[in-house]
């Protein structure tokens, strides 16, 4: 999964409930009441100011992110405490514009100045720096993180990235386990700091009108906020028996492989043996999963080793699938600036991401790309969030967004699903496409990612609006994240876990500061967005075999709802591309319903559930 930035993201404060008349101007003649113009003075000079100390901030970010020491950890948080201050203060200012008649277009951009920050910090200038030092440290923490271990007489290192391929690779439940509990040693220090910012967050958003920092995240996405968590149940309500089918099936395999002592038959799937640190996504195991006489269409690693591509060429290769609908080349920038490999020379944050330094065309990645298939459909993911920055640019700071935070994550995979065999043979990869005699193969691939995720991105959020609203206490933090992960996802620790643990702090978005919701969106707005896009290019067959490289009708569709960036309502963007207004999961049932068939078939007999 990957961060947006604008560095803090186009970050701003929230500030207070609506008044019932618009305030007098402060200073200068106080009887003089606010008009319409001056809302509209204020968000140009607020939005100028904003956009200049964003590129600030988006820098020293990128510096704390690539170079980790102390000294740009300081640079970091210095940056940020700067911003978050300019943006309390502007957003209590647009508080004042509360009670006038405006029209649609200054409300919103009014609405959204107070609507940024993942974060607010009270007005306090202390608690401003020490929030900011707070995450610069923890993200600190995380980026350094390493494990060793005792190997052939010495003590060997790993980082999480080699830490990640051996979890991939490795089918010995002994060292996975061992590392699944070594990467989580780097967590416990960060849980007094992380109690300590849920505690000035929630002061923030309080000062600023809001119960909690749970109502404050859960009020940007144009719906009331319980109408909103109420919508995200109710998408995973619809793929849940697609889940439960995928788990049971999963188990049943990885019991037939490891013996019940490592893997029992019912009930919880042990949560180091799914091929990921965090068992999010279970790709990595196919080979464990797929029947005897099941083979995927293709192993795009192995395409990518036989094709000799060095890291930047896989790059090269995924922004040729933007430019084959219509978008503009990277600018030269991109590939000087851009981390395309881990340095040897220092720490830094190996978690991809793309980022936008400046609001124009000053776009990166900051990867340490791996020659594998899945760091070849994560290039493609990250450009979508560059090409996404780069169209809107001509919008006001403001709107310099995605519809919604989760539309910025599901254009990328979006095209990711257009990575098909088709798409394959036509940059060459392959020299023909496989008959549909392979496609329960691909698709079970693509659930082991797609569909085992779905769970994981609704309670990472699920957890910490229960801690941001006072439902979950510190004392209780690890074990309300496992109540969480037992119950949707079906898993369990391998060993135990005590409060002495911080195991949700393992997961980068948490010490990060991350809202997660929006990948659980995005799994439900990127097959929206393809069978939308599949339709425009004339496709008719199956959607698991579309894709809409080349497609001028498709790119066209797309980037016009990109260049709207956040300027409308989510819900008109999502019409523009789709037609519909609303989250409609049954994009995912139809792109997987060769799938359920063969699952259902195969649980047979089986006692699926783990209640």
């Amino acid at each position: 999964m990957k961060k947006i930035a604008l560095a803090i993201a186009a970050t701003v404060a929230l500030a207070g409930c609506q008044g019932e008349k618009a305030d007098s101007v402060s200073g200068g003649d106080a009887n003089k009441q606010l008009t319409a113009e001056d809302a509209k003075v204020f968000l140009q000079d607020a939005q100028s100011r904003l956009e200049a100390m964003a590129e600030e901030a988006s820098r020293a970010s990128w510096l704390a992110a690539t170079y980790i020491n102390g000294d740009s950890q300081f640079v970091e948080a210095l940056a940020s405490e700067r911003y978050t201050a300019m943006a309390v203060e502007l957003a209590a200012e647009a508080a004042k514009f509360n009670g006038l008649d405006l029209d649609p277009d200054t409300r919103r951009q009014l609405t959204m100045l107070k609507q940024g920050l993942v974060f607010p910090a009270p007005k306090d200038p202390a608690l401003t720096a020490e929030l900011a030092q707070i995450g610069s440290k923890m993200q600190g923490m995380y980026g350094a993180g390493k494990y060793c271990r005792e190997e052939d007489g010495g003590e060997k290192c790993y980082t999480l990235t080699e830490m990640g391929r051996l979890m991939a690779e490795s089918r010995d439940p002994e060292l996975l386990e061992e590392l699944w509990v070594g990467w989580r040693e780097i967590s416990p220090p960060m849980k007094p700091l992380y109690e300590r910012q849920v505690e000035i967050g929630n002061a923030g958003a309080q000062e600023l009108g809001y119960d909690n920092l749970s109502v404050f995240w859960r009020s940007k996405y144009d719906m009331e906020p319980d109408a909103f968590s109420a919508d995200m149940d109710a998408q995973w309500n619809k793929v849940k028996p697609l889940y439960e089918a995928l788990h049971c099936h999963v188990r049943a395999k990885l019991n037939e492989h490891y013996g019940d002592e490592v893997v029992p038959s019912t009930g919880k799937i042990p949560a180091h043996l799914l091929g990921n640190m965090w068992a999010q996504e279970w790709g990595n195991i196919y080979d464990l999963v797929k029947d005897e006489d099941m083979q995927a269409p293709y192993d795009l690693t192995q395409l990518v080793v036989d094709s000799g591509m060095s890291e930047k060429d896989m790059v090269k290769v995924g922004e040729n699938f933007f430019t084959s609908l219509g978008f503009k080349p990277l600018p030269q920038s991109f590939w000087e600036t851009s981390q395309f490999t881990q340095p040897r020379d220092r720490d830094v944050v190996c978690h991809a991401s793309a980022w936008n330094m400046d609001g124009q065309d000053d776009i990166r990645i900051k990867m340490c790309i791996q020659k594998t298939g899945e760091d070849f459909v994560t290039i493609h993911h990250e450009l979508g969030h560059n090409f996404y920055q780069r169209i809107y640019k001509h919008q006001p700071f403001l709107y310099k967004e995605g519809a919604n935070d989760g539309f910025h994550e599901a254009i990328g995979d979006t095209i990711a699903l257009s990575i098909t065999p088709k798409y394959l043979k036509q940059i060459g990869l392959m020299d023909e496409i496989p008959d549909e005699s392979k496609d329960i193969g691909f698709l079970m691939q693509q659930a082991l990612d797609k569909i085992a995720f779905l769970p994981f991105g609704l309670l990472v959020d699920k957890w910490r609006w229960q801690v941001f609203n006072g439902e979950v206490k510190p004392e209780d933090y690890n074990k309300a994240w496992w109540k969480l992960r037992e119950q949707y996802q079906g898993i369990q620790a391998p060993v135990e876990r005590t409060e002495a643990n911080f195991d949700p702090g393992a997961k980068y978005h948490i010490p990060g500061n991350t809202p997660y919701a929006r990948y659980f969106l995005a799994r439900i707005q990127q097959f929206q967005f393809h069978r939308a896009l599949c339709e425009a290019a004339g496709e008719t067959g199956p959607l698991h075999r579309c894709s809409i490289y080349k497609n001028d009708a498709a790119g066209k569709k797309l980037r016009d709802m990109l260049a709207m960036g956040a300027s409308k309502p989510w819900p008109d963007a999502m019409e523009a591309l789709t037609g519909q207004r609303e989250l409609d999961a049954s994009a995912i049932i139809d792109y997987f319903q060769p799938l359920m068939a063969y699952l259902e078939e195969q649980n047979k007999g089986r006692q699926c559930g783990w209640e």
